[in-house]
């Protein structure tokens, strides 16, 4: 399989995942369960998952008041952008 339809791939699981597991963390503040801890957001986002977190944020109405979520998720999509562009050019 070519290497960027893996990464491609890649980008879609991770962050499916991360826009699913801000939806469970939603509910589960809803039903004042056990969450999942915040560490756990800021790692799914920053292994690629930084979109579906910030879609998640915007869909299920979730962590939208925390300045690190509403800051970090967004600078974490930026420098991963970065990193992928200059990537590109130096292949």
């Amino acid at each position: 399989m070519d290497l960027y339809l893996s990464i491609i791939i890649y980008l879609i699981v991770v962050n499916f995942i991360t826009f699913i597991t801000m939806g469970a963390d939603k509910k589960k503040a809803v039903k004042h369960q056990y969450r999942i801890p915040e560490k756990t957001l800021f790692f799914l986002a920053l292994i690629g998952g930084s979109v579906g977190g910030i879609l998640g944020m915007q869909h299920f109405r979730h962590k939208t008041k925390h300045t690190k979520f509403v800051l970090g998720f967004p600078f974490i999509f930026v420098i991963q952008v970065i990193i992928g562009i200059y990537c590109l050019k130096i292949k």
